[in-house]
């Protein structure tokens, strides 16, 4: 079956289902002035299908709500926007606080939320891997979670095409770090291997066990209603241990949205939990 690439516009009910599908598996919302995206996103599952239009989608996904095209139908519309070393400055303080808590004798714990398809948790295996080629071996543990499997199952992989790997990788790194097969590149096990990946939805799931000395959570407020913000930022603080890290997308703040975080004195632009949300972490 061949399907006309023009689809007919899709009804407001069909719109209303799959966002309301959206926030109720993730709590992520998508604004009125982004609708647009929902078309653009599903797209490709609708020719995957063979389906006509989205209300035949959403048809599919009355008959069986909790299978397999509920889970396609929220991993197209997750905004799986990424690359590595995304906004490069953080991660020299990153790598500095890395070594800060390293040289204490304790074992620095990294957390990657919300981490997609896994360019920015390999990023922080890159900056390990590259200070113990230089001699100094930190033994951190890096855990990366997401609440989509099929991105995990790319993170697991490595595998990344070459407009993927040029984003934020120099020629070096991509030499040094990464194999061409084919037309991707596949990051070597020595980096795969220093990460632990596991499924897990920020709003609904506890965190990972364990308290973490660095949580990288960046561009999932964007998306979260102010009070389900609230609670995350709680979350997210229980789960540090005292003078951790908190890392937020550029277009992020805990200003005016939690006071379990402050502004770092030590790091321009990340966040420390509050003197309240440390005393009852502990």
């Amino acid at each position: 079956m061949i399907i006309d690439q023009r689809l007919p516009p899709p009804t407001t009910s069909a719109m209303v289902v799959v966002t309301a599908l959206l926030e109720q598996r993730t709590g992520q919302q998508i604004a009125p002035n982004r609708s647009w995206r929902i078309e653009t996103a599903l797209k490709p599952l609708l020719r995957a299908r063979a389906l006509p239009s989205l209300e035949a989608l959403v048809d599919e996904l009355m008959r069986d709500p909790g299978g397999v095209v509920a889970e396609q139908i929220v991993d197209a519309l997750l905004n799986q926007e990424t690359s590595f070393f995304r906004d490069a400055p953080i991660f020299d303080a990153l790598l500095a606080a890395i070594e800060g808590e390293a040289a204490t004798g304790r074992r620095p714990r990294l957390w990657s939320a919300a981490c997609s398809t896994g360019q920015e948790p390999l990023s922080l295996a890159i900056l390990l891997a590259e200070r113990a080629r230089a001699g100094v071996t930190i033994d951190a543990e890096i855990v990366a979670t997401d609440v989509s499997e099929a991105a995990l199952a790319r993170a697991r992989s490595g595998r990344y095409s070459q407009f993927e790997i040029q984003r934020g990788l120099s020629v070096r790194r991509m030499i040094d770090w990464f194999e061409a097969i084919g037309p991707d590149w596949v990051a070597r096990p020595e980096l795969v291997s220093r990460i632990t990946f596991r499924r897990q939805n920020l709003v609904t799931d506890a965190p990972p066990p364990g308290r973490f000395d660095i949580i990288l959570c960046r561009n999932v407020m964007l998306y979260l209603s102010p009070a389900l913000r609230r609670a995350v930022l709680d979350r997210l603080a229980l789960a540090m241990r005292p003078g951790g890290l908190l890392v937020l997308g550029a277009g992020e703040t805990v200003i005016g949205q939690s006071d379990a975080f402050v502004p770092s004195a030590r790091y321009k632009g990340l966040y420390e939990p509050a003197t309240g949300a440390r005393a009852a972490a502990a």
